[in-house]
């Protein structure tokens, strides 16, 4: 695996994450090195009335905040659910603050925003911040702007089923944003304590020497302000992420560099996410660096290069995902790593990635890669899966080490293509060894019929497929009955209904109503 820096430019700032290795702060379009930086057509349906057609009007003003210097008022701006007062996030939250939900008001991000200072590798430097974001929020930003949670601060952006928190672009506010819009603004990063595998460092945590950087930190950094993360605290806690939308996000801050929709690096098990969708981010849909938590709930819809991409030594289970491309668009579905040593093993980096995902269904693009590429020596799981493949290879894995590492892929379908669906890569890993150890698993068929109806709900065909009982490899999984993200047509409303949004790429017959427009509640 080759050794790549790239740079992340903000305006005239130089952020990159300058790290050794492959695995960096932002993610190239299409490049597979990693650095941070579709069914048919159906229309979305009308509103219930949580989230109505009434135009809003203007809020009189912006809130106090504790903050010095406040939120600063940018006037109002006016799209087709009405008119928003506008009022600017300031450019570091430094004191505990909440932003309340204020009818015919939204928040902008201008630029990068900051939560608290980054408090050091043991997190005792200065005092923590907390961010808490009310349920039925609107943020919007532009161009270069992106909200990041340094380490050792928190946010708390808990919507609810009803009211999510919504994270967007300009366009979508005023109404120009239509289902192929993406690259308007950054995303939204949370940083934390927890281990990391690729250290600025220069020198990598190995099993041949593990105190050889007792401090091993990733580094976001720019000419103005270096932002680490990374520690040695596996349970740090970077807070609370549930019920949000993140729409158009990923601009591409230089040619290659771009943000994705949630980036984490180094946040560990205390960190909560659940509920979260990703729309048309033109970068990964989420992308994962150190660390090791647990989340649930994901739609990952339309994302331009990788759905999940989970590197550079974290340790993360997902229970029930949905990742569906858009027709022309997407690379793979899952791309897997672990950092590659130039004179060792790719396994001997320490955390090693360990990746699982527990029913889930992807729904990949003709053209595209492979539907999921593990390398490095990165540990994969796989169960209760529905992969709808179309001319893609639903398989690559790079290295021996990485194939030894593979903890298992169970009761998992795929109407993979008939010649090659499992491949192997770099390394001297065959196609037929490839085959041989993913085959090897329970109850999997990669010569499926896919009966997916509404491209993501289980048909007869999945419905008879045997679950596997995935709770043994992780407590966080639940005993299931059935394989796939969602069992059947009441599922999709009762797991994912109105807190997503609707598309012509996934329609979930939320009440929140499409990814182009705005809910707008009762006063």
């Amino acid at each position: 695996m080759k050794n790549i820096q790239r740079t992340l430019i903000l305006g005239s700032s130089l952020i990159a994450l300058a790290g050794c290795g492959a695995d960096e702060i932002v993610s190239p379009g299409t490049g597979g090195d990693i650095i941070i930086n579709n069914p048919p057509a159906t229309p979305a349906p009308s509103p219930s009335p949580t989230a109505t057609q009434a135009q809003v009007t203007a809020a009189a003003g912006c809130p106090t905040i504790a903050t010095s210097g406040g939120l600063t008022d940018g006037g109002t701006l006016t799209g087709p659910t009405g008119s928003y007062r506008v009022c600017r996030l300031p450019a570091r939250f430094t004191s505990t603050d909440t932003l309340p939900y204020i009818r015919g008001l939204v928040y902008e991000i201008p630029g990068r925003v900051e939560v608290g200072s980054d408090r050091g590798f043991a997190g005792t430097t200065g005092s923590a911040v907390s961010l808490t974001i009310e349920p039925g929020v609107i943020l919007f930003a532009q161009q270069d702007s992106y909200l990041v949670v340094n380490r050792g601060n928190t946010i708390q952006s808990n919507g609810t089923a009803d009211r999510p928190i919504i994270w967007t672009s300009r366009d979508n506010v005023i109404g120009l944003a239509n289902d192929n819009s993406q690259q308007q603004w950054g995303g939204v990063v949370l940083l934390g304590r927890a281990p990391v595998s690729d250290c600025s460092t220069g020198v990598f945590n190995t099993a041949a020497a593990p105190n050889a950087n007792p401090t091993c930190e990733g580094r976001l950094e720019g000419a103005a302000v270096a932002t680490p993360f990374g520690g040695n605290a596996p349970t740090d806690n970077s807070g609370s992420f549930r019920f949000n939308q993140i729409r158009f996000s990923g601009f591409e801050l230089a040619p290659n560099n771009e943000l994705q929709s949630l980036t984490t690096g180094g946040a560990g098990s205390g960190t909560v996410i659940e509920n979260l969708v990703s729309f048309n981010s033109s970068d990964d849909g989420v992308e994962f660096f150190g660390g090791g938590f647990n989340a649930r709930n994901l739609a990952i819809i339309g994302a331009s290069d990788d759905s999940l991409d989970v590197d550079t030594g974290a340790i993360v289970n997902l229970d029930t995902v949905i990742a569906v491309q858009r027709s022309t668009t997407g690379d793979r579905l899952i791309e897997l790593d672990s950092p590659n040593v130039a004179d060792r093993t790719p396994s001997d980096a320490i955390p090693q990635t360990r990746f699982q995902v527990n029913n889930f269904t992807f729904v990949a693009r003709d053209g595209a890669p492979q539907v999921i590429q593990a390398r490095g020596g990165a540990a994969l799981g796989l169960t209760n899966g529905v992969i709808n493949a179309g001319t893609n290879h639903c398989f690559q894995i790079d290295e021996p080490a990485t194939l030894a590492a593979i903890i298992g892929v169970d009761s998992v379908v795929g109407d993979c293509p008939a010649t090659d669906p499992i491949r192997g890569g770099g390394g001297g890993v065959t196609n037929a060894d490839a085959a041989a150890r993913i085959n090897g698993g329970t109850n999997n068929n990669f010569a499926f019929a896919i009966t997916l109806t509404n491209g993501v709900v289980n048909g007869a065909g999945e419905t008879a497929r045997t679950a596997f009982n995935a709770n043994p490899r992780s407590t966080f999984f639940p005993t299931r009955t059935f394989i796939g993200a969602i069992e059947n047509a009441a599922a999709l409303t009762t797991i994912f209904g109105n807190w997503t949004c609707n598309s012509a790429t996934q329609n979930f017959g939320s009440a929140t109503g499409a990814c182009t427009s705005l809910p707008v509640y009762p006063a």
